[in-house]
């Protein structure tokens, strides 16, 4: 018998991309599809409502009594509820809804005590090859390099800088002993915005529908190293979510995240 996989958020841009590549992968039997009561896609076919033609199952805003496994892509609004039922219906949780507070960072480390939980900033298997890059590049090239950071994302879009900006920088200030999130510089304006040696620049654009575009600039005099990542449409995100997902689901209670899934510790 296959897993059963809730997918929360799912009227959701991400969401619908989520369905399609959970039934494209044949992994799971998709148990629920679940958004807020206030959608419009409420009470429709989850397939039809992602493109993909009938499933058999229509969103709702009801968590199913079991399951095995959620993929989340909402809202840090809905968290709270999330982990409180996974936590209570021994659901494993792959959760890559960004903007999180603290609080809630904290609380889904503490769930990870009784479920296994995969967190990830970003679902990307070449964002997550980036994550484990770009700090050894920053050492590597030494204190001399001035290092950038910028990032474009469609319009809609809540929360800035983006969760997967915030996981570049602090990676390369864990590899470079830098304090974060201190060392961070947003933006420049003024007559007297001289770049200050040890800080990281970080730049967010906001425009019309571009997916994810995320670029590290490593600059000294005479030379500029630049490592970026343009994602093409939201399926990679969905993949590696789906990804994350079937490999979750045969782990213990712990916090994982997608260099566990995908092995690059």
């Amino acid at each position: 018998m296959k897993p059963q996989l809730i997918v929360n958020g799912a009227a959701g841009r991400m969401g619908k991309r989520v369905i399609a590549m959970a039934a494209e992968s044949e992994l799971f039997d998709i148990a629920a599809a679940v958004d807020i009561p206030q959608s419009p896609d409420q009470g429709k076919d989850a397939g039809i409502a992602a493109g993909i033609g009938e499933i058999g199952v229509n969103i709702s805003s009801d968590y199913p009594v079991a399951a095995d496994v959620m993929i989340d892509f909402s809202l840090p609004e809905a968290t709270d509820a999330v982990i409180d039922y996974c936590v209570k219906s021994n659901v494993a949780l792959v959760i890559a809804t960004t903007g999180l507070s603290d609080s809630q960072v904290a609380k889904l480390k503490d769930a990870a005590k009784t479920i296994p939980v995969v967190y990830a900033t970003n679902m990307s298997v070449g964002m997550n090859v980036l994550f484990a890059t770009v700090g050894k590049v920053a050492k590597m090239l030494g204190e001399d390099y001035d290092i950038e950071i910028t990032e474009a994302h469609h319009r809609f879009k809540k929360d800035a800088p983006s969760g997967s900006a915030l996981s570049l920088a602090q990676e390369i200030a864990n590899e470079t002993d830098r304090p974060f999130p201190g060392c961070l510089v947003h933006g420049r304006e003024g007559k007297d915005a001289l770049r200050q040696k040890g800080t990281i620049g970080m730049h967010a654009i906001r425009a019309g529908d571009i997916t994810g575009r995320h670029s590290v600039i490593y600059s000294a005099l005479g030379e500029t190293v630049t490592i970026s990542h343009n994602a093409h449409n939201r399926d990679n995100f969905a993949r590696g979510a789906v990804r994350a997902a079937n490999w979750l689901t045969s782990k213990p209670a712990a916090l994982y995240s997608m260099k566990n899934v995908l092995g690059i510790e």
